[in-house]
């Protein structure tokens, strides 16, 4: 063979080496994208999967708190009912109180005179009183203040003036 010959055949065989590198890298970079996209889709899978579980976690949480803070304030409610309850409670106690006050009085005063009189004024107060109290209760009382307030102001002002005022000399002293 002659140096031609086989010079010819060497540059065939490195063109023919070059196409299959050129194969190879070919391929190995599609391979390689193909691999970055899987791992870019698996990365964004993970992504949503860790968002989702987030959202979801938060979620619950949220829930969670609403349901304490619903607890809390069913809680809170029914103590209020209960004191308020008791509130109501004694105040008709101490209306049937002054009721039975009001029969002992006019049981054990006199009769007759002036003094027959003021015992009964006095009864007559007590037993009016006490029925008040036990009818109302706080919650009427409240209404019926409320109301004499509004239709009275000016009074209620210089009545709650000098309340003060006496108040605070009692306290300064």
């Amino acid at each position: 063979m002659s140096t031609t010959a086989k010079k010819d055949q060497a540059q065939s065989s490195l063109q023919q080496a070059g196409q299959n590198i050129k194969e190879g890298a070919s391929t190995a970079m599609d391979k390689a994208k193909e691999g970055a996209s899987s791992a870019v889709d698996k990365v964004k899978e993970g992504a949503a999967n860790a968002y989702d579980k987030v959202k979801e976690g938060a979620s619950t949480a949220v829930d969670k708190a609403r349901e304490a803070a619903s607890h809390t304030g069913e809680a809170l409610s029914s103590a209020a009912s209960a004191v308020g309850r008791k509130a109501e409670d004694a105040t008709s106690a101490v209306g049937r109180g002054m009721e039975s006050l009001a029969g002992t009085v006019r049981d054990r005063g006199p009769d007759d005179g002036m003094l027959g009189r003021a015992t009964r004024t006095v009864a007559d107060a007590l037993d009016s009183s006490g029925r008040y109290l036990e009818e109302k209760n706080l919650s009427g009382m409240a209404d019926d203040m409320t109301k004499l307030i509004k239709n009275n102001p000016i009074p209620a002002l210089l009545v709650g003036v000098g309340l003060g005022f006496l108040l605070g000399r009692a306290l300064r002293s």
